[in-house]
């Protein structure tokens, strides 16, 4: 570590070169540079780096190699384990490198490295074009892409990582490298699925698709009601084309115009069915969800970048998620999720999620490491809360579902959906025949581990 001359020297150099801010404890918006996602997080970074161009992500590294400072990087913030942040290093913040650039004709974006979801899709949007984007709208695309990135539109044109075509990335050693099929192949493979381990990702470029109409049916019914929803939500899947996907949740009523008054703070089943294409073929897949008794309906067309938004999380709220890829969804296991339901924690902003995958997903390539792609369903209890004295009953439920579930598991799961659980996770999450490819390549790129903030891969 260095002296405290020598460290405060350097960051009053940093200050000085950095075109963005530089945040130290006790500077005026140091607290708000510090606030993440999940307000469980409350860690005390050294200093934050405010970057706004690729030079002040290479400045920025560079300084926490001199002074020997752990570094963490931080896109949209959402990390439910909160690895945007630590206490007492480096925290690069990319979220002032938002800019998004489309090519229609290449059908292409280019996306800086702190851009949001809403940053993508909008920009999108105009052209009648779309890619595989998180279901909030805030969430980073960065480590999204990198984790695997599963959407609403995913069953229709593949993970996130399966329409990444190249990354700009800072590594380890404040040097500026890229990464496509054709250029460093062996790191492009590993950041399909590998994360933020190899560098710091100022740079995505993704393949778009054409989607000039998105549409959606949302249907709420009494718990009493959501066994035999859900069954024919999972019927509806296994037959529907592609296009199909959503996912049938439990939630807690929350006070929003489609939610009947006397229901709200309540439990409810909901289902969503959204449809990469026009409503009217949208409604006739919907027709058996919406022949059952409901309490109301959202159904029509609607922007993909709208839709985005729907599940969008307050801020300032207490996050503990996790997930099981499952082997299939047979009513045995349908039981267990609806009858999971009753023990969740209401009212607060908890979801138990049923996603389906299957389609582009499982055709999609198998050499990368996203080994959860064959999975034809997955299962994500989503704890959220505001009051800390909920901590321990929302955490176990979430840990009680995922027990629950283990009998259906593959064993695999998508790191994206959970927080810090270890090593053994991290390796399923990549699969044990990638592990080793890629500590290899971890050691080439980053030998002493400095990228460690993350679902960390060891260099071998």
């Amino acid at each position: 570590m260095a002296s405290p001359s020598t460290a405060g020297a350097a960051l009053t150099a940093l200050r000085e070169d950095l075109v963005g801010d530089v945040f130290a404890p006790g500077d005026p918006g140091y607290d708000e540079a510090r606030t993440v996602f999940n307000s469980m997080i409350d860690r005390r970074p050294a200093v934050i780096a405010q970057c706004v161009t690729g030079d002040d992500v290479v400045r920025a590294v560079r300084f926490g190699r001199e002074l020997d400072l752990p570094i963490a990087v931080r896109g949209g913030g959402h990390s439910v384990a909160g690895m945007a942040l630590n206490d007492g290093g480096l925290v690069v913040d990319l979220r002032h490198l938002r800019a998004v650039t489309v090519d229609p004709a290449a059908q292409t974006v280019q996306v800086a490295g702190g851009a949001t979801m809403s940053d993508l899709d909008r920009a999108c949007q105009p052209h009648a074009l779309a890619t595989t984007g998180g279901r909030v709208s805030t969430t980073g695309v960065g480590g999204f892409v990198l984790g695997g990135g599963s959407g609403w539109l995913d069953r229709w044109c593949g993970l996130a990582v399966d329409n990444l075509l190249g990354a700009d990335l800072v590594t380890a050693d404040g040097e500026r490298v890229q990464a496509s099929a054709d250029e460093n192949p062996e790191l492009f493979w590993g950041l399909h699925g590998g994360g933020g381990n190899f560098g710091i990702a100022t740079g995505l470029t993704l393949k778009l698709h054409t989607l000039p109409e998105f549409s959606i049916a949302m249907v709420l019914y009494l718990p009493e009601f959501g066994p035999e929803a859900v069954r024919t939500y999972r019927d509806l899947i296994a037959a529907g084309p592609d296009e199909a996907s959503g996912g049938a949740l439990y939630i807690t009523g929350p006070p929003e115009e489609f939610v009947p008054p006397h229901l709200v703070g309540t439990l409810l089943c909901a289902v969503l069915l959204t449809y990469a294409g026009p409503e009217e073929d949208m409604l006739k897949l919907a027709e058996p969800l919406l022949a059952l008794p409901h309490e109301s309906q959202v159904v029509g067309a609607m922007p993909y970048a709208d839709v985005q938004c729907m599940l969008d999380d307050p801020p300032g709220m207490r996050n503990y998620w996790s997930a099981e890829y499952l082997t299939g969804a047979p009513d045995e296991y349908l039981d267990v999720f609806c009858a999971g339901a009753r023990s969740m924690p209401v009212p607060t902003g908890t979801m138990h999620v049923l996603f389906p995958l299957g389609g582009a997903i499982a055709a999609g390539p198998h050499e990368y490491p996203v080994p959860y792609r064959d999975a034809p369903w997955a299962v994500h209890p989503f704890a959220m809360w505001e009051d800390p004295a909920d901590d321990e009953r929302c955490a176990r439920w979430v840990r009680d579902m995922r027990a629950e579930a283990r009998p259906w598991s593959t064993g695999d799961v998508y790191l994206n959906f959970i927080g810090d659980e270890g090593t053994e996770r991290v390796v399923a999450g990549v699969g044990a025949e990638n592990a080793g490819r890629l500590a290899a390549l971890k050691r080439r790129y980053d030998p002493d581990n400095v990228f460690r903030f993350n679902h960390n891969i060891r260099p071998a």
